[in-house]
């Protein structure tokens, strides 16, 4: 019953995919409607040249624009496999890419980066999954843009932090006049895959999923 209505469901489809086909003008189609209007117009009242050709200007005009969409699909879709080809070259390669977390591994040690957006003095703060304070990081006073650092897993009681995942957060700046600043991992890549949207993503060891463009530098 079930495979009954599966056929006449494509049978339908098809009969109105036909149909708005049959309803598409074509150029050809509009030059023989065109033909057919100047051979049986009122010569009393012959259509106006200008007219004539303002309809055709219009139908040209829609006719580019279709032509140009396809044109950049193709080089959208061109663009979009040089660009898979170019992150599958980074598996394997460390890359910096903007992230708050990172895994931290047995007597193992995390290379992270503040990106401040003004000079002043920089500070780092390390939080467990359950938000407790595990580190504070001095890292003194920075220019603006990036600042490359390792956590060495060590706690603000001097002993070795338990493998897991950590969270960071940094300022930059003195009291008051402090503000926020981005925090950045670095990990190796293990793959590469592309979602529905076509954007490209990264599987960084210790960070996970991570999107191509968010990508600072590979070494």
């Amino acid at each position: 019953m079930s495979a009954i209505g599966s056929v006449g469901s494509n049978s339908s489809t098809n009969n109105v995919t036909s149909a708005l086909q049959a309803q598409t003008l074509t150029q050809n189609d509009f030059l023989k409607l065109m033909t057919s209007q100047l051979k049986n117009q009122d010569p009393l009242k012959p259509l106006d040249n200008s007219e004539f050709v303002s309809q055709m200007a219009q139908f040209s005009t829609v006719s580019g624009i279709q032509n140009l969409q396809n044109s950049f699909s193709t080089l959208a879709s061109s663009l979009s496999s040089g660009q898979a080809l170019q992150a599958s070259s980074l598996v394997g390669h460390n890359v910096l890419t903007s992230s708050s977390k990172a895994v931290l591994s047995t007597g193992g040690k995390i290379s992270l980066a503040v990106d401040a957006p003004a000079s002043g003095n920089v500070i780092v703060n390390v939080t467990d999954s359950s938000g407790q304070l595990i580190r504070r990081i001095d890292l003194g006073a920075q220019a603006s843009g990036l600042t490359q650092f390792q956590w060495d897993g060590i706690d603000n009681n001097g002993a070795a932090a338990p493998a897991g995942q950590y969270n960071f957060t940094a300022t930059v700046g003195t009291g008051s006049q402090s503000q926020a600043a981005t925090m950045l991992a670095a990990g190796k890549v293990n793959s590469v895959s592309l979602d529905s949207s076509g954007a490209l993503n990264l599987s960084v060891d210790g960070i996970g999923s991570v999107a191509f463009s968010t990508i600072r530098q590979i070494s």
